[in-house]
């Protein structure tokens, strides 16, 4: 493990080293919770947690700068437990491996948590600094941001203070984000009666994986291959070509994470069973062929395993029904922002499949900057899996964050980091939901903008943070800090 503690600037990679030792997966907080509590406990910071389970801490200003205008600092404490299949990291209780690879922090075959683990850390190092300049100054530490921004919908309206927020959650250094998609989550279920497996058949496990993944809000634009949407056309095929029947079906994880690995167990008659492997090995070929160029050809894989004939399976025309959904769905852009043409407005991500043992769940992230649009394609998800038959449901609605450019802050963060870095900030809109939309719709008044550190491929194993660039994202913290205006 890279002692990545002693990395510059140490304010902040000491407290990400910290972090990294605390468990702290979307769902099973506590761990962390507990921690940042004893932490400030021991710093002299006022922290508490509050209903949502957020985590808000508070230091005065440095005397003489009482009237400048109030900071919230804003991170969330989760993140993505995602791992390469020969990993066997227990994300509840193991720390994370951090190693240091060139300009990059990355973690041992699992993510790193530098979404957000490096914005926490950042308001860590504020908080504890003696030698810092500031007006009134409080953190805000968001539980389940990953999941359905639950702590950022659970904030109560009069817990906060300040006037300007500065969301740290941002993955391009350079980049200042005034704007985000907002998102819905669509869930189609179906129970049905499984029916008796043909004894006579055989039975055979195909798995595709190997796939990037990725973030399904900043990556999708990538046409990266999603594996459930790989997997039904072969599972089509399948079914119509060698009589095969489904029997189960597991793809994805998350419901934010591009699916890079999915999983079906067929049955079949035992003298197709060779032309089913054929049939995998020029799936393998076709899916290489189209995702060159984008995906890592070289570490796909699409295999057959025999295995041992299971009693039941999906009904013939159920199993078609859900079948045909799969493969209707839309899954990845459907519409660039007519305003800013290279960025995405509108897209969906068909991220976990479950079918077996008389149940059927579909699980989709939809977004759209665009609140309309966003309700369209959630519809367009409804009809198509009603028609299966399904019920859909819709939860964790957010709305999108829309741009300020004449923004005072943003105004002062470009002009600081032009003179530190001799260049001028982009600023951006970006297609992944930020908590900003919903903390300004608490408070309506603040000024927002957000940045932060480069990242790379969040929520997949290969995530990794850019040394270089978290020395200058700590010094324009520290000088826009300083030169707060006054309320």
């Amino acid at each position: 493990m890279a002692d990545i503690k002693n990395l510059s600037p140490v304010e902040i990679w000491r407290n990400f080293d910290k972090l990294t030792q605390v468990p702290r997966p979307s769902g099973h907080l506590e761990k962390i919770q507990a921690y940042l509590l004893d932490w400030a406990k021991e710093a002299g910071v006022e922290a508490f947690q509050d209903a949502a389970g957020n985590i808000v801490m508070r230091k005065p200003a440095t005397p003489g700068m009482e009237n400048r205008k109030g900071v919230i600092m804003q991170a969330h404490m989760d993140m993505v437990p995602q791992k390469a299949p020969e990993s066997n990291h227990d994300f509840e209780n193991d720390p994370i491996e951090t190693i240091i690879d060139g300009d990059w922090v990355r973690a041992n075959k699992t993510t790193l948590g530098s979404d957000d683990g490096l914005g926490v850390a950042t308001i860590m190092a504020v908080m504890e600094a003696k030698d810092l300049q500031h007006g009134p100054v409080e953190g805000l530490i968001t539980a389940d941001e990953e999941t359905g921004m639950f702590g950022a919908n659970g904030l109560p309206e009069g817990e906060l203070n300040g006037d300007i927020l500065l969301n740290l959650d941002t993955e391009v250094w350079g980049e200042f984000v005034i704007g985000s998609a907002g998102g819905i989550d669509i869930t189609a279920t179906l129970d049905y009666k499984e029916v008796e497996t043909d004894k006579e058949d055989a039975a055979v496990k195909v798995t595709l994986k190997g796939l990037k993944g990725g973030h399904s809000g900043i990556e999708i634009n990538e046409g990266r291959a999603n594996a459930n949407k790989c997997m039904v056309r072969f599972v089509r095929e399948a079914i119509s070509e060698l009589d095969a029947r489904l029997a189960s079906w597991q793809g994805g994880n998350m419901r934010n994470a591009i699916p890079f690995q999915a999983q079906v167990v067929l049955t079949l008659p035992k003298e197709n069973v060779e032309a089913l492997n054929d049939m995998v090995a020029d799936w393998k070929d076709e899916i290489c062929d189209e995702f060159n160029g984008i995906e890592n050809t070289e570490n796909i894989e699409f295999f057959t395993e025999n295995v041992e004939t299971p009693a039941t399976e999906v009904p013939a025309e159920i199993q078609d029904n859900l079948v045909d959904a799969i493969y209707a769905c839309h899954d990845g852009v459907l519409r660039m922002a007519p305003s800013m043409p290279g960025i995405v407005e509108t897209s969906s991500n068909l991220a976990i499949i479950e079918i077996g043992g008389g149940k059927a769940a579909i699980k989709i992230l939809a977004r759209s900057s665009h609140e309309y649009y966003k309700m369209y394609l959630a519809t367009m998800m409804e009809s198509c899996f009603n028609m299966a038959g399904m019920k859909v449901e819709f939860s964790g609605a957010y709305g999108g964050w829309n741009p300020n450019p004449k923004s005072d802050i943003l105004e002062h963060v470009l002009k600081v980091y032009k003179e530190q870095n001799g260049k001028d900030g982009v600023v951006q809109a970006v297609h992944a939901g930020l908590e900003c939309s919903i903390i300004l719709g608490k408070y309506p008044h603040l000024d927002v903008v957000s940045f932060g550190p480069t990242l790379l491929s969040p929520h997949t194993a290969n995530e990794r943070c850019q040394i270089s660039c978290v020395a200058p994202f700590w010094n324009l913290m520290k000088q826009l800090l300083a030169e707060i205006p006054a309320k």
